[in-house]
């Protein structure tokens, strides 16, 4: 994701110092989090609005790996994450969906010959009065 501002404010939903005592911290990988929140993290603002959690996000030298760390109450950092980690598998789903699409298609002439379109049941020939 590039590299992030420092943080510079809290949110007004974030109680200091109760709830920067103890974060929520987990790692995603970086490609799914650019899915989330954009390339340069425009969405995280938008995500810590409607979570009510203040998002940090630090990208791991080593892997492919981004950790993220939720501030906030207990509820709101357990709900960030969820939905952090949902939001992360759907968009590996749906990467791997167009990979799969994009590897087995193929051109028409690698339809395999005992399908045809009389087998689907189309252009079979119609009753004519």
């Amino acid at each position: 994701m590039g590299t992030l501002p420092a943080r510079k404010d809290i949110p007004p939903w974030v109680k200091v110092p109760e709830d920067l005592k103890d974060p929520e911290v987990f790692q995603v990988q970086t490609r799914l989090l650019e899915a989330i929140f954009g390339p340069q993290g425009s969405g995280i603002p938008t995500f810590e609005k409607v979570s009510k959690a203040m998002l940090e996000l630090n990208v791991l030298e080593s892997s492919d790996l981004t950790e993220v760390v939720v501030y906030g109450s207990y509820l709101y950092k357990l709900r960030s994450r969820w939905m952090l980690q949902s939001l992360a598998e759907w968009h590996r789903q749906r990467q791997e969906r167009a990979v799969e699409q994009d590897v087995g298609m193929g051109p028409c002439s690698e339809i395999p010959e005992n399908l045809n379109l009389r087998t689907l049941g189309w252009g079979s020939p119609r009753n004519k009065p």
